[in-house]
């Protein structure tokens, strides 16, 4: 007999967490995705004091990008030029990067490389935490040429 999954999410669902859990989705097999994300909880919840779900709001928030840098051509010249990031992709951005931090660990299992990775960046660690630093400092290396952003 199946062990009924725990519920960490409210009943009403967050859009963020169903955003997650369709990017976190591999060909269209969207149970186990929920799958996957539950057990993570499951694991934050006995490696932490604090709430799962707290965990995971960190986490992303702790991702989230606030400028990165787009290519700008300009006279033959292509120069990286630092642009604010919308919300919706910095949501976008924060869950890719956390997904492919979490899919790049090797060795254990995926909900406990996502419950890992979870756990990092809302400790201001890990890959992802680290690429939004890259990105960060490519921003500030090229804000010389922010005045060709339009």
């Amino acid at each position: 007999m199946a062990k009924p999954v725990k519920q960490y999410i409210p009943e009403g669902s967050d859009p963020q967490i169903e955003k997650f859990i369709c990017c976190l989705m591999k060909e269209g097999k969207k149970s186990i995705a929920r799958k996957l994300f539950h057990d993570a909880l499951d694991i934050i919840k006995t490696r932490t004091k604090d709430a799962p779900m707290e965990v995971f709001q960190k986490a992303l928030l702790n991702v989230t990008p606030l400028v990165e840098v787009r290519p700008k051509r300009v006279a033959g010249a292509v120069y990286q030029v630092p642009i604010e990031v919308t919300p919706k992709r910095q949501v976008a951005l924060s869950v890719r990067w956390i997904l492919d931090a979490a899919r790049s660990r090797k060795g254990m299992p995926m909900a406990q490389r996502l419950a890992m990775e979870l756990l990092d960046a809302s400790a201001d660690q890990g890959a992802a935490f680290k690429k939004k630093q890259d990105v960060i400092k490519m921003a500030q290396a090229n804000k010389a040429f922010a005045h060709l952003a339009k």
